[in-house]
């Protein structure tokens, strides 16, 4: 069975410009169901982030969302060594803040990535980001405002 791996992002815009608790609860809804069934999971730097911001998606992915849905990261990181030596030969693609940003270690992009590579045919990234290369300040979307 596929899973879909949920980045820090996609609970953040839903939550905040597409679908808001009291007017899209059903969408919602979905998403704890799908939770529960497996079909959607995430990773432990995802959580991090979200408990961040402290409101009501915080409050929302508390109740919830299981711990489990969760995952460790511990268990990927042979695949996270990968995706640093590939990040690190493309440092002369990618300007030095965006390198650092990505493989922070608190940072939940490059754990996303080493998750999915894991198990390729199994994990697909659910994700809003986009390739910069030339580097950005961390978006507004996953801190708080």
């Amino acid at each position: 069975m596929t899973c879909y791996i949920l980045d820090t992002n996609f609970f953040v815009q839903a939550h905040r410009q597409y679908y808001p608790f009291d007017v899209f609860p059903s969408f919602w809804d979905t998403i704890h169901r799908l939770c529960k069934e497996g079909i959607l999971v995430s990773i432990d730097k995802v959580y991090n982030e979200l408990k961040h911001n402290n409101d009501a998606l915080t409050q929302w992915v508390e109740v919830h969302l299981p711990k489990s849905f969760f995952v460790s990261t511990q268990e990927v990181i042979p695949q996270y060594a990968e995706i640093v030596k590939w990040a690190t030969s493309r440092s002369a693609h990618y300007k030095p803040a965006a390198l650092s940003e990505f493989l922070h270690a608190d940072e939940a992009d490059a754990w996303l990535v080493a998750f999915a590579l894991a198990d390729r045919d199994k994990r697909k990234l659910i994700t809003h980001e986009e390739s910069r290369p030339e580097g950005r300040k961390k978006n507004q979307d996953t801190r708080s405002l």
